[in-house]
């Protein structure tokens, strides 16, 4: 195919998408308002999991299961072509004192994932650091983190080392422009962009592009702030889950605590009051952290949808424009099914997954 591709968006998703597509059509195009990956593909933690993987649908869970089996040969193809290493750090998660405990269960029993109850003395034995007080434990073991900050810094140099592929930072995208009634190129602010097929992977911003052209898409920004501690090496040997905060260790001692769930629109002002409710979330599930220095608090917007599913293909009336956006918490979790299954449903290939589940045509008002 020697189309021109424009993605809009330059987080794990656009970078992903362009990644994928390289190899398939002509050029390709990544624009973003700043610098690529600096929204939410920076700011979340990247546990390579949903939170709680039996509260969602089988939509999400279908790309989180391809996803979780890729991540480490993507990994490993990204740190071997371009010598920066996104650290897939395999883990395994523990959940403490659960509401839901039957029901996450059930549900590993039913997709046969490998999450078991254990006897709390072995969460204990494991996670020598964890706070006093909890009473269940439920475990799975094969969770991998990423380092998300250098996961977008290996695709970003994966894709500087392609001669057909081209990034655009600092671009604002204003609007679409249309022939006919179809989408061939944006509106950028040194002009117009064309293109054969323009892909709308803006993050929490999506929604606001696609009103551009009269179209409703619910997704909006949901802010979420974190903090970094950094210990020794190896005081954190897994990851830990408690009353909705967790702790992931990166393999150089960080420790990231995370996170808020806020309705704030597009501040992404870091606050005193979340500082500290997650100090103490810290500091409960891991009381060594107290006293720490934090080394880092910030705040991220994610992509917000219905049911935490993503739009994936065609947007229906506006031929040549398609959607990858909406991922909510999980960008970083459904990142490589959701571009392959992208990346399928452009080039005509036969899709990993179902794509029905994730269509703009069924879903959009």
């Amino acid at each position: 195919m020697s189309k021109q591709v424009v993605v809009v968006g330059g987080g794990v998703i656009g970078l992903l998408t362009a990644f994928n597509l390289a190899a398939k059509v002509g050029q390709v195009v990544v624009c973003d308002q700043g610098e690529v990956g600096r929204e939410s593909s920076w700011a979340g933690g990247g546990i390579v999991s949903p939170l709680y993987p039996w509260r969602y649908s089988p939509a999400v869970t279908a790309l989180a299961h391809w996803s979780q089996d890729y991540y480490p040969q993507l990994g490993e193809r990204l740190f071997a072509s371009t010598g920066v290493d996104p650290e897939v750090h395999t883990t395994g998660l523990y959940w403490l004192d659960l509401d839901d405990e039957a029901e996450a269960l059930a549900w590993a029993e039913r997709e046969q994932r490998p999450l078991s109850a254990v006897d709390i003395t072995v969460a204990y034995d494991a996670v020598p650091v964890l706070g006093p007080g909890f009473k269940r434990a439920i475990y799975m073991a094969g969770v991998a983190n990423v380092r998300n900050p250098r996961l977008v810094k290996s695709l970003k140099a994966a894709l500087l080392a392609l001669p057909n592929v081209t990034l655009r930072e600092n671009c604002q995208i204003t609007g679409f422009v249309q022939q006919g009634g179809r989408v061939t190129g944006v509106q950028t602010a040194e002009g117009v962009l064309a293109a054969d097929e323009v892909v709308l992977s803006a993050g929490a911003w999506s929604g606001d592009l696609l009103r551009t052209l009269g179209l409703e898409l619910p997704v909006e920004p949901v802010k979420g702030q974190m903090i970094l501690f950094k210990c020794a090496e190896d005081f954190l040997p897994s990851m830990v889950l408690a009353k909705g905060r967790y702790a992931i260790p990166r393999r150089d001692g960080h420790i990231l605590v995370g996170s808020t769930l806020e309705h704030a629109g597009y501040d992404k002002t870091p606050t005193e009051d979340a500082l500290e409710s997650l100090k103490a979330s810290a500091v409960e599930l891991l009381p060594g952290l107290e006293g720490a220095t934090v080394v880092g608090h910030w705040a991220g917007l994610r992509p917000g949808s219905p049911e935490g599913i993503p739009y994936i293909g065609p947007v229906p009336g506006h031929e040549g424009l398609w959607l990858n956006c909406g991922h909510y918490r999980n960008g970083l979790v459904l990142a490589p099914a959701s571009c392959q299954l992208f990346s399928d449903l452009l080039t005509g290939a036969e899709p990993i997954i179902d794509p029905a589940p994730y269509a703009p045509a069924t879903r959009l008002g």
